[in-house]
């Protein structure tokens, strides 16, 4: 008779969790999570902001604390002698120009998805069909194509980073990483990129923000004005000393704040973004045929289309959750994309133009 063996089970050391017929759990990953752009979010990806945030903290405490000064010391006199209004005005100035700076700040600029490694490798695979084989050590100018807006002969540029062809009035910011639809500049006072999708709110804070610096400027020098006749300039100062500080803040501001107002202004009017001017893209320099082909004729169609047009949803989707068959390579310190031998390749695309109507 044979003897049967038998192992002990040691069951006071295991686990639910340990247990080999149980699966562990997979938290599922948010696209924010993964983005390969050099960005910071917060609540869950509500909140996009760049990287460098340092100066938008800066213009939060100078907002804050100068309109803080201004209701606590210079308000509670100048409702009593002139109106009651003032602090009203005040306070509905401070309200927008903060609305305006956070939705400005905490939104997608217009952030252009980058290429999956299968549409990027395709993507190659059609310039190599279209432009033919290389030799190893040859290295050709950068990727272009041509497309025709409203007359005007307009060049797409390959981004080697997002691997796609940027479309009409796109860049790729460098401190942030990312391809920006409609680019303007990156603006370290709102910590973020203007573009496509939050421009609107960007020039509605400057504008908001020249009318308020005006406001306490002007009240502050009456409130000052006021007090000296009363008893004097000296003591004037004495019983209000924040005035000082704010007259000092808004003077010096008030030139940059409204004259970047007025830059703007001149901008939406004829339709063309910093990046475009900067550049100079449409100037008559380049030839007498060169001209702004997303101007309508007019300044009134000009500022409707840039403050009035509807707002264009998010492309990346950063709250989305994250599919397996979706991972990219990413390296996360300077955001480079690789896939593989593609990356060496580069060479020049002619393509028949493609009319492009803007109306």
């Amino acid at each position: 008779m044979k003897e049967c063996g038998y192992s002990e089970i040691n069951t006071r050391g295991t686990s639910p969790m340990e247990s080999p017929h149980k699966k562990k759990k997979t938290v599922a990953k948010r696209k924010w999570e993964v983005f390969p752009g050099r960005n910071k979010f917060y609540c869950n990806g509500r909140i996009m902001m760049a990287r460098q945030t340092g100066v938008f903290y800066l213009t939060l405490i100078l907002i804050l604390v100068t309109s803080g000064l201004f209701f606590a010391f210079d308000c509670p006199y100048l409702a009593v002698k002139i109106t009651p209004a003032i602090p009203v005005i005040g306070g509905i100035l401070v309200f927008f120009v903060m609305g305006t700076l956070l939705r400005t700040s905490f939104s997608d600029p217009g952030v252009l998805p980058r290429a999956t490694p299968d549409e990027a490798a395709d993507l190659e695979r059609q310039i190599d069909v279209a432009n033919g084989s290389t030799s190893g050590g040859y290295r050709p100018p950068p990727r272009t194509k041509e497309v025709v807006i409203n007359g005007q002969t307009v060049k797409l540029k390959y981004c080697f980073t997002c691997k796609i062809f940027r479309p009409p009035r796109a860049s790729h910011c460098s401190l942030c990483d990312n391809c920006v639809e409609r680019f303007d500049h990156h603006c370290p006072w709102v910590g973020n990129c203007v573009g496509k999708r939050n421009y609107r709110f960007f020039y509605m804070f400057i504008l908001s923000l020249s009318f308020l610096t005006v406001f306490i400027f002007a009240f502050v020098i009456t409130h000052v004005i006021l007090r000296s006749q009363q008893s004097g300039f000296l003591n004037a100062l004495k019983d209000s000393p924040a005035s000082v500080l704010e007259a000092v803040v808004c003077f010096f501001s008030v030139w940059s704040i409204v004259g970047l107002s007025g830059f703007h202004t001149y901008l939406i009017s004829s339709n063309q973004t910093t990046n475009e001017d900067i550049k100079g893209s449409w100037s008559s320099k380049r030839g007498k045929e060169n001209y702004n082909p997303y101007s309508y004729g007019n300044i009134f169609m000009n500022c409707c289309a840039a403050l009035c047009g509807p707002m264009n949803p998010s492309l990346i989707d950063r709250r989305g959750i994250v599919q397996a068959d979706m991972a990219q390579s990413v390296t996360p310190s300077n955001g480079l994309t690789m896939y593989g031998s593609t990356q060496s390749q580069s060479n020049m695309v002619q393509e028949t133009p493609v009319i492009l109507d803007q109306n």
